[in-house]
């Protein structure tokens, strides 16, 4: 016999193990949040390491340029020629993908930049008679920013094998292979990471004024800065910041686009669940604030919620014990579950009979819950960064927040809860102007931005 749907006893749940949005304090949640942003800018310790990229936004790039863009992550290695026509979004006009080198088995550091090099040698030769301008690198993996826009590897994840390319500058080494192909490389090659490529593709795919249709610009009003944020499979911002004590930069005209790294925040509001889920990952203690709000482990935290709501009898179906007996929860299932609850089909859907709609309003009340705090903490680090740059008071030139990933876009309840958060927390005090907005193709425009860089 299942149980009546009981939104009250559901909360007191919720809020008893602490992970109820209600309990959360959104103006508490945004001053953790720029504590710890301020004392990383200092070299302090802190969650937030907050680490320069030594890229500069450009608000404008001079029309009939021609870059190489690539980008460097995931399963493929992907590689453009890119062409700048004017102010508006750049021009796809060539692309190029293959398997990201190492995926394939163990390679040698020279066999992984010669991989790259073959892909962009036609791209190089196809831009015949054209000054190619700059190579933008987009490096999903740890890398140590250099002040010359190169960037050293750190660490490659499990699917990439090539040990060899630890600690080198992936720019000078992808020189060095066009040189061994007979082709120079242009001026200019510049690493970037994948909020920053997100970041500076708003700065190109945003209108200025946020797409509000302003009407002709006779006053040659810029456009606001833009922040950049991922939220997929993990999350992390970005944002121009004036001023970088650890590293002595200090810039009123020219800030420099920081990577905040915020995944690794730890917010207060945690409850024992959280930290049960936590010790259950890869890296307990680390990226505690990706691991309540990032596809990565929605699923599998909902899942850990869920199987303890069933445990303690808030959560009753015919085959709960069966579901609960499950090696785990992907984010995926759970989010096809969620977007058509009743048509009770695939993985999750599988466990409910047609006479049990209670228990499904049960379970989609439970997981709303979850993605609704997931929401509450993303947008106070998205505000944080607003409030960081002290803008957005100007309403024709908005502040405007690029996102990229598929937990923004496609999981069920995420995007709304997240804007309307945000709503909330950035015009708590004084109205500000900003636009939040998806971008597409985020890595290869924001690579192809950057190789105009400097």
């Amino acid at each position: 016999m299942g149980l009546s749907f009981d939104p009250a006893l559901l909360a007191d749940f919720a809020r008893f193990y602490g992970f109820h949005y209600d309990i959360c304090d959104p103006v508490v949640l945004v001053r953790d949040v720029r504590i710890d942003m301020e004392r990383g800018l200092q070299g302090k310790p802190s969650p937030l390491p907050m680490i320069p990229s030594y890229l500069h936004p450009a608000a404008q790039t001079a029309p009939e340029k021609t870059v190489i863009a690539l980008d460097a992550g995931g399963t493929n290695l992907r590689a453009a020629r890119v062409r700048f026509k004017g102010p508006g979004k750049p021009e796809l006009e060539e692309i190029q993908k293959s398997p990201m080198p190492g995926t394939g088995g163990r390679i040698s550091a020279g066999e992984f930049f010669d991989q790259i090099a073959g892909l962009t040698e036609p791209l190089i030769r196809g831009a015949a008679g054209r000054s190619l301008e700059g190579i933008g690198v987009c490096f999903s993996y740890p890398m140590e920013m250099q002040e010359n826009g190169d960037g050293i590897a750190m660490a490659f994840s499990k699917e990439v094998d090539a040990p060899e390319v630890i600690g080198k500058a992936i720019g000078q080494e992808l020189r060095g292979a066009l040189k061994r192909r007979g082709i120079k490389a242009p001026r200019r090659i510049v690493l970037l990471n994948d909020t920053v490529a997100t970041l500076l593709s708003g700065l190109k795919e945003i209108p200025p004024d946020g797409g509000r249709n302003r009407g002709p610009d006779k006053f040659s009003l810029p456009g606001g800065p833009v922040v950049g944020c991922i939220l997929g499979t993990g999350f992390n911002t970005a944002y121009p910041e004036k001023d970088i004590p650890k590293i002595a930069f200090h810039s009123e005209d020219a800030p420099q686009i920081v990577v905040c790294e915020t995944g690794n925040a730890a917010p207060r509001y945690l409850g024992v669940l959280d930290r049960e889920f936590d010790a259950t990952t890869k890296h307990p203690g680390s990226y505690t604030l990706e691991k309540t709000t990032a596809g990565a482990y929605l699923g599998p935290l909902s899942f850990h919620i869920l199987k303890q709501a069933i445990a303690d009898g808030v959560l009753r179906f015919k085959r709960s014990a069966e579901f609960a007996a499950l090696p785990g929860l992907q984010t995926k299932d759970l989010n096809a579950f969620m977007h058509a609850p009743l048509a009770m089909e695939g993985p999750v859907g599988e466990f409910f009979g047609g006479d049990e709609l209670d228990a499904i309003r049960s379970f989609a009340y439970l997981t709303s819950i979850i993605t609704r705090r997931g929401a509450l903490f993303s947008a106070a680090v998205v505000a944080a960064a607003v409030e960081r740059m002290d803008t957005g008071y100007d309403p024709f030139t908005p502040v405007r927040i690029a996102v990229e990933g598929t937990t923004f876009m496609i999981y069920r309840g995420m995007r709304e809860a997240l804007e309307s958060y945000l709503h909330v927390m950035l015009n708590r005090e004084k109205p500000r102007s900003y636009i939040i907005a998806p971008v597409e193709q985020a890595s290869l425009f924001g690579a192809a931005v950057a190789a105009l860089s400097g």
